[in-house]
């Protein structure tokens, strides 16, 4: 009998240690888990806030308020927003992410950055306008000259000057456009033909836009004559009452031949 109740109390001390062991195993495993759950805040977790369109002093301290970080990652220009506010955030607004997470901002520069100035001359106001978009640049004040190509631009300026192109100019910089009003000169100096021959007047007056209209030839001089020299005209360029015609107009004049002309008097 004291040998069967001595080896049931050897064995009951065998169990006890053996559930002491594992107890104590999982008290260890139970307090590590909440020690590393603790120490990396494992499942924790903070909305973003929404700070684009603040300045960045603001965005700063709304950051740091919810336990996030901040970098910059990027930088823009728009002359409709206030310098060095925020123009976008990444992660977005409301979004979940780990306290500590650094949210990456782009930011409004201070200055615009230079480009160079694109040709306009010979372009549609159409085209003008699309190319300035395209360099972030608008088009300002529209002046028109007499000119054949309607809203053809005839020159470019920026505060008042004649900018070339090529020159750099910020973005968002207000180009001025002078452009063709589609009509052209209208009126021109009635050229003085009196002593050209018929072939050099058909040339000076295609050159001022007029015709030559009615030729009046003398008894001196053949009717097919390119040669005859004009003697008078009409309307008279040295007629101060009628200095100017309007293009398409035409000129008669009257003709003789070289050697009566030479004789008449001046």
């Amino acid at each position: 009998m004291p040998t069967k109740t001595t080896s049931a109390t050897g064995k009951r001390s065998i169990l006890y240690n053996l559930l002491g062991a594992v107890a104590f195993y999982l008290v260890v495993v139970l307090l590590f888990a909440l020690f590393v759950r603790s120490f990396t805040k494992h499942g924790a977790s903070v909305s973003v806030p929404l700070v684009e369109g603040m300045s960045l002093e603001e965005a700063k301290r709304i950051l740091h308020k919810s336990d996030l970080a901040y970098s910059i990652a990027d930088s823009t220009y728009d002359a409709g927003k206030p310098a060095l506010s925020v123009v976008s955030q990444n992660p977005a607004a409301d979004s979940k992410v780990k306290d500590g997470r650094a949210i990456y901002l782009t930011i409004n520069a201070k200055l615009a950055p230079e480009v160079k100035m694109p040709n306009l001359k010979d372009a549609s106001l159409k085209q003008a306008t699309m190319i300035l978009a395209s360099y972030n640049m608008k088009v300002g004040k529209l002046t028109y000259q007499p000119d054949l190509a309607k809203n053809m631009v005839l020159d470019q300026f920026f505060e008042g000057k004649p900018i070339p192109p090529g020159e750099m100019i910020r973005k968002g910089s207000v180009i001025d456009l002078v452009l063709g009003d589609g009509s052209g000169i209208t009126e021109v100096e009635i050229p003085n033909l009196i002593g050209m021959s018929l072939r050099e007047a058909k040339f000076v007056l295609e050159g001022s836009s007029l015709i030559l209209r009615a030729v009046v030839y003398d008894s001196n001089v053949k009717e097919d004559s390119l040669d005859a020299i004009i003697y008078q005209q009409v309307p008279d360029a040295a007629n101060g009452d009628m200095l100017m015609l309007n293009t398409g107009d035409g000129v008669d004049v009257f003709v003789t031949s070289p050697e009566h002309f030479n004789s008449l008097p001046e």
